[in-house]
């Protein structure tokens, strides 16, 4: 069995690596105090603070596998050593939207640092798709939750 890697820019990998360093040196720590407090004030059935320590370790723990996992199967790409005027990983993408002439700006990035609200799209996203492969001046249809967009590409670059 095959484990699948998983594209992510070197930023991306740099904040799952310091989210892990986080949850295994710190929120453990806080959680096992928390768990040691709650336990000092006695019957633990029906002591509330001990059972949302213990969920909040459970929590802790599964994420900390979580993220062991995507970093031990992260193919790092340094976008600033990409090129090109075809879109792919890591590009960071100009559109325009061609029922409002708004524009907006992209980055392909993988799925473990994705944030639309910042502008990071995963690889595997709808949008993320129908631009690989599309240079400056193609058309894109991009079916949304919200229906369909049409937008023109007038933006590819490539920058760390």
């Amino acid at each position: 069995m095959s484990i699948d890697k998983v594209p992510i820019t070197v930023r991306g990998f740099a904040a799952l690596e310091e989210e892990l360093k986080h949850r295994q040196q710190v929120e453990r720590q806080r959680i096992i105090q928390a768990i040691a407090e709650a336990r000092a004030l006695g019957d633990l059935s029906e002591n509330a603070e001990y059972h949302a320590a213990k969920e909040a370790q459970s929590h802790n723990e599964g994420r900390v596998l979580e993220l062991e996992s995507m970093i031990s199967r992260a193919e790092i790409i340094d976008v600033s050593k990409l090129s090109g005027s075809k879109i792919k990983f890591g590009a960071t993408v100009k559109l325009l939207d061609e029922d409002t002439e708004e524009e907006k700006t992209y980055q392909i990035v993988g799925e473990p640092e994705a944030d639309v609200r910042s502008g990071r799209v995963s690889i595997t996203s709808p949008i993320a798709r129908a631009l690989i492969g599309k240079g400056v001046g193609d058309t894109v249809e991009v079916t949304t939750p919200g229906g369909g967009k049409s937008y023109e590409v007038v933006g590819v670059e490539y920058r760390g």
